[in-house]
């Protein structure tokens, strides 16, 4: 499976934010935005040039693509299967993502950060309604029960030390993390969904 192996803090600090993309490291001392708060490269402390409209659209895209840890063609596939379904598109695109396994084992506190939930899914740690799932992209539906294959103890203590790592769950979602067991109770609303990107944006990126 095709993924982004490039260094994950210069891309928190060419979007100028946290994109929490390497769980506890991002909340500490250690943070590249907190140590160097500029894009990377030798004209990262530079002036900055004024931002065309086209510029701001496509660092909303990628703002987002990274965010998610989606490849090009991922992302924009999830755009038009967006754009084919009734209501908002950007609303719709992100629903579609964040309804993903990888994210949802995420979103659930089951994972420090999306890469790492994307792993321990990768390595058929989790299963859906009493069935094992290595496909991160694989996209859950309302009442979907996700459950930790019981096994090694050591990966066992990985997952329960994430979900002190991890914000509170969601409100579409609900967690037992004693058991370290999951229900999607209903696909999420735009205000359930707290990534930091205006989808607008990009939907006039593509839609060009």
């Amino acid at each position: 499976m095709a993924r982004d192996t490039g260094p994950q803090c210069k891309q928190c600090r060419r979007e100028g934010l946290k994109l929490f993309l390497k769980g506890e490291r991002c909340l500490t001392d250690k943070c590249a935005i907190d140590r160097r708060g500029y894009p990377p490269g030798q004209h990262g402390r530079g002036r900055r040039r004024k931002q065309s409209e086209y510029l701001q659209q496509l660092r909303e895209k990628q703002k987002a693509r990274r965010y998610y840890g989606l490849l090009e063609a991922q992302f924009h596939n999830y755009y038009e299967k967006a754009a084919r379904q009734p209501g908002i598109t950007g609303e719709n695109l992100l629903r579609l993502i964040e309804t993903r396994l990888d994210n949802v084992v995420y979103r659930l506190g089951f994972g420090a950060s999306r890469r790492q939930a994307r792993q321990l899914v990768m390595h058929g740690h989790f299963e859906v309604n009493g069935r094992r799932v290595d496909i991160p992209s694989y996209r859950v539906r309302p009442e979907d029960v996700i459950v930790f294959k019981q096994g090694d103890q050591t990966l066992r203590d990985v997952i329960e030390e994430a979900t002190d790592l991890t914000a509170s769950v969601p409100p579409w979602l609900q967690a037992d993390h004693d058991t370290l067991a999951g229900k999607v109770l209903r696909l999420p609303d735009r205000e359930d969904i707290d990534v930091p990107v205006q989808e607008q944006l990009i939907i006039e990126l593509y839609s060009k």
